[in-house]
């Protein structure tokens, strides 16, 4: 907790936790899959970026639109934290340089859409780079009850079987009892 205090003052300038980060992170830190519903502007982003900063390797987040992951990595560089996105505004030249950065082990997060993170040639690339987790933003998309649901995000699964000993965090404002056991 030492840690994780140390690097939400360092980073995003804050003294303590909001109700359920605290037990967000602490699953993110020791690698139990969790799920975790907090309303809007209750911090969840927190959730995950805090622990990505702590733990060695580079977490992987799924995130459902491009200009929230722009806005995310933005306010992520902004604060001193490596991260990057990958996605279609991307010209090819940009993605081999987010490649690049990835494989020189210089990134602690990476944003991406399920659609491109459930592609073969993605989760071969990933295989192999040390992974601290994956984040799944919007997490109420995998669910057929959610109300955005996205068929995309019911084949993250398959992150699973692909990654077994890396662990999975879902986040989410939106969800019911039918929808948190979906998820």
């Amino acid at each position: 907790m030492d840690a994780l205090l140390s690097v939400i003052q360092k980073y995003w300038g804050y003294d303590s936790f909001r109700p359920l980060q605290r037990e967000a992170m602490t699953a993110a830190m020791r690698s139990q899959d969790s799920l975790t519903v907090l309303p809007t502007g209750g911090g969840k982003s927190l959730c995950y970026q805090a622990p990505a900063v702590c733990r060695n390797g580079m977490a992987v987040v799924v995130s459902p639109l491009i200009a929230l992951m722009k806005d995310q990595v933005d306010a992520l560089s902004e604060c001193g934290v490596p991260a990057a996105f990958v996605n279609s505004s991307l010209t090819s030249q940009e993605r081999l340089a987010v490649a690049g950065r990835i494989r020189r082990g210089e990134l602690k997060m990476l944003f991406a859409a399920p659609e491109r993170l459930v592609q073969q040639r993605t989760i071969d690339f990933l295989a192999d780079v040390e992974l601290s987790f994956i984040a799944i933003d919007e997490a109420h998309c995998i669910s057929n009850w959610g109300h955005d649901f996205r068929p995309e995000y019911r084949r993250l699964s398959s992150l699973r079987q692909a990654f077994p000993d890396v662990s999975i965090h879902a986040f989410t404002a939106t969800a019911t009892e039918q929808v948190r056991q979906d998820i």
